[in-house]
């Protein structure tokens, strides 16, 4: 009589004893910007609302987040992240913390919606900013290191303060872009693209940064992209 063969099936994904699962949700769609209507600023950030269309997307990734064991919500503390935040937590009965090393790049001359004009205007300094992945190429901003080590230091203040728990920490897409960068070893800009209200899973355990999902927008539209607008 042959002895039943032992099975091994694939390995399905826990989470490691006192790693912390961060759920990275970029703000809905912000205001858009004019050239005669600066946004409002705050600690040297622009700080728009949501548009309508942002306030939407925020709703629908309440609505998707809610059914997960969410232990806490963190916001950067700008107006568009807080607004995003706000369904989720008004659903789960959570106060928002603020983790200002959360906030987007810091973008020098071209605060307060000017990036996103220059960007769209092709203009040299910002196809530069792209080839060469370096954010500081634009006057007083912020350098890629500078981000880099802020990003890191938050990180690992919010997992510190939340072992074997699931967070949603509500960001910017250049914040997410450089989570992944550094969780994955890849170029600085390679991940800068997340969409507006999407996604990004990351799971840190000890130094081990493992990324699980990125840019998730199956709660947003059936289409794999729904960006319409530069990063920041």
């Amino acid at each position: 009589m042959t002895e039943p063969q032992t099975e091994y099936r694939q390995f399905r994904f826990t989470l490691p004893p006192g790693g912390t699962d961060l759920l990275l949700v970029r703000h809905g769609e912000s205001a858009p910007a004019r050239e005669d209507h600066p946004f409002p600023m705050v600690d040297g950030h622009g700080d728009p609302p949501l548009a309508a269309g942002g306030e939407r997307e925020a709703e629908l990734a309440g609505d998707r987040l809610a059914v997960e064991s969410i232990e806490a919500i963190y916001s950067s503390g700008l107006r568009r992240t807080n607004q995003t935040a706000a369904p989720l937590a008004k659903r789960l009965g959570l106060t928002p913390a603020i983790e200002p090393g959360m906030r987007e790049v810091r973008l020098g001359d071209w605060e307060g919606g000017l990036f996103r004009i220059k960007v769209a205007q092709h203009n040299d300094i910002a196809q530069q900013m792209f080839t060469t992945q370096r954010w500081d190429v634009i006057p007083g901003a912020e350098s890629t290191e500078d981000l880099a080590a802020r990003v890191r230091a938050a990180i690992e203040r919010i997992a510190a303060a939340h072992p074997d728990q699931r967070v949603a920490v509500f960001t910017h897409g250049g914040v997410i872009g450089q989570v992944v960068a550094t969780a994955t070893g890849s170029a600085p800009f390679a991940f800068i693209d997340a969409d507006n209200a999407s996604i990004t899973q990351l799971v840190v355990v000890g130094d081990r940064w493992i990324v699980r999902r990125f840019n998730d927008t199956a709660h947003l539209h059936p289409s794999f992209s729904v960006r319409a607008e530069p990063p920041a």
